[in-house]
């Protein structure tokens, strides 16, 4: 059976209670959108595969609650996540201030190197925008984020935002994608006459794949190994994932 993507790894959503951050993720994911939702309870996740470079790369987006009560909770993914973004609501100048707020917690908790673009979303109300789109783009610079202004409801620069993303954590990881980008090893074979023939096993031995998760080594399986970044499963020290697997899940306590 083909392998179902080559790469996974996780995005996080940041943001104040109300900016859309669930709607961003459904517009992307099921190409929906609900204008009438309740506020996300703890963390809820998605999942989705793109192809970029070559490279079929499985996203693990999720979403956190913007509600203060919740951050305690929230704070635990940062260390597992590869990119975030950073949400404020074009019509409110509070969310807006406080991605100071979410970028200090992101410096503080989030691992070094993780990858950060600045989404102003809503932008399809513009009557009632409070924050000018110059005002974004000086933050971003601040910052040296990309910057996006988007809209769940048009489906504007929704795909052109998360892949952006995707490229950007991919780069950073550009080293460990060589040997996906590269054809995989020939097996050695012994020569006429004499020398070393492959060992049992070793002929058409797909290629092991660097796992980026701290914990201690694994053995990955033989069959089709892909490359996980952050795991595969929140909490648990899985690296190497088999194929199968994906599809929205809700973790404990997690809510809509």
């Amino acid at each position: 059976m083909a392998k179902q993507y080559d790469v996974l790894f996780r995005l996080l959503l940041l943001g104040d209670s109300g900016v859309g951050k669930t709607c961003l993720l459904c517009r992307f994911t099921d190409n929906q959108f609900h204008p009438a939702h309740i506020s996300t309870i703890g963390v809820d996740f998605k999942m989705k595969t793109i192809e970029v470079d070559g490279i079929k790369v499985r996203i693990q987006i999720w979403d956190t609650a913007g509600q203060e009560r919740y951050q305690t909770i929230t704070k635990q993914y940062y260390r597992r996540a590869q990119g975030i973004f950073l949400v404020y609501d074009i019509g409110s100048e509070r969310s807006y201030q406080h991605i100071v707020k979410w970028a200090s917690d992101v410096d503080e908790y989030a691992p070094d190197g993780v990858q950060k673009i600045l989404i102003g979303n809503k932008a399809d109300e513009e009557h009632k925008r409070q924050v000018a789109k110059e005002q974004g783009l000086q933050l971003a610079r601040e910052y040296g984020m990309d910057f996006y202004e988007t809209s769940a409801c048009s489906n504007l620069n929704i795909k052109e935002s998360f892949t952006r993303l995707t490229e950007l954590v991919l780069q950073a990881h550009r080293k460990e994608l060589e040997g996906l980008r590269g054809p995989p090893p020939r097996p050695r074979l012994g020569p006429p006459g004499g020398g070393r023939a492959a060992a049992p096993g070793e002929r058409g031995q797909p290629q092991r794949l660097l796992v980026l998760k701290p914990g201690p080594p694994l053995t990955p399986p033989t069959p089709s190994p892909r490359l996980c970044w952050g795991g595969g499963t929140a909490g648990c020290g899985i690296g190497v994932v088999e194929e199968g697997g994906g599809g929205g899940q809700r973790v404990p306590g997690g809510g809509g």
